[in-house]
């Protein structure tokens, strides 16, 4: 195979953009272990007066990301995360307003490998999202694990990633007066595996908890398709029944996390790398689903919503497709 190198003359912007999500990519594979191994270092080195104040500290911190979190703006507003949104780029499309006085869970779809279209447009301050929802706050849910890690927890909080957990959820949509919005990847670790190009898997028949409390807290539903997501990387090939398919999927119920393996382009030439392809993604918000609040939800009221959720997200779907590339007769597919 022919390797296909960038070209030397290619703008600073681009290069920028380049180094940007490059950082981005190797927080999320090395930056957790490279922080637990500075805390076994400093355990082991004996400097106790560096780690004894953080884990005292970390002790009392522990159920902050249950919370609320603690977002810095100043982390929100560095300048790397633009060239990181302008890599792909990143588009956030409104469709129906919010009424800021109402809380809202964001059902977001699809997972992909790294969920580059939720961190870009609720993580940082340079998608257009205070301008198109004036008056709300969103948190993206992402799984407990990466709380869990010393150090590398305040790095993600900072850009205002919460806990996926129960209490973490009611937390955020218990704010009285509205204005929040919990943005939640409801394929989960399991939808990552089927990230491929050109495919619209979505786990969603059996993930039924987002309405439940959605109805325990009155809030109101909004399906989030964002488009490109799965093109951004390639996965070595893992059908259903396969030898890999079946170990990824026995290592995910063992850890609460999945392991794709992805690969796109790299740094310097464009054949192979972890570097995710320039595509651009675009995340749209659907209308609203208004829910009524039920302290005790029924499973037929469960089952119910569920299902109009369902029938929402499809027309989402099926009304933008065409606008982002997708054939005609490309169409969800919900498991």
């Amino acid at each position: 195979m022919k390797v296909e190198f960038a070209p030397l003359n290619i703008p600073l912007a681009r290069r920028l953009q380049t180094a940007a999500v490059l950082q981005w990519v190797l927080s999320f594979l090395l930056l957790a272990q490279l922080c637990l191994g500075v805390i076994v270092f400093l355990v082991m080195y004996n400097y106790w007066f560096l780690y004894i104040p953080y884990l005292t500290w970390l002790y009392f911190d522990w159920q902050t990301p249950e919370q609320g979190g603690r977002r810095s703006d100043w982390v929100r507003s560095w300048t790397i995360w633009r060239y990181f949104k302008d890599y792909f780029p990143i588009h956030l499309i409104k469709t129906w307003d919010l009424n800021p006085s109402q809380n809202y869970i964001f059902g977001f779809h699809p997972h992909g490998v790294l969920v580059a279209g939720a961190f870009g447009n609720f993580c940082t301050n340079y998608s257009n999202f205070k301008e198109l929802f004036p008056g709300l706050t969103a948190y993206l849910h992402v799984l407990p694990f990466w709380f869990r890690c010393p150090l590398f927890r305040e790095y993600l909080m900072s850009s205002g990633p919460v806990s996926v957990s129960r209490r973490s959820v009611s937390h955020v949509l218990s704010k009285e007066g509205g204005g929040n919005i919990s943005v939640i990847v409801l394929g989960g670790a399991e939808e990552s595996l089927d990230a491929h190009p050109g495919k619209f898997t979505l786990f969603i028949r059996q993930r039924k908890g987002f309405v439940k409390i959605a109805l325990t807290h009155g809030a109101y539903l909004v399906p989030v398709f964002s488009f490109g997501e799965n093109e951004l990387f390639k996965q070595v090939s893992n059908p259903e029944g396969s030898w890999l398919r079946t170990v990824q999927e026995k290592l995910q119920k063992i850890m609460g996390f999945a392991l794709p393996l992805f690969h796109a382009r790299g740094i310097f030439q464009y054949n192979f790398g972890l570097m995710p392809y320039r595509k651009p993604i675009h995340t749209v918000v659907g209308r609203p689903i208004p829910v009524h609040q039920t302290l005790h939800p029924t499973p037929e009221q469960i089952e119910e919503l569920h299902q109009t959720y369902m029938e929402e997200l499809r027309k989402l779907f099926e009304e933008h497709k065409g606008k982002y590339g997708i054939p005609e007769n490309e169409t969800l597919i919900f498991r």
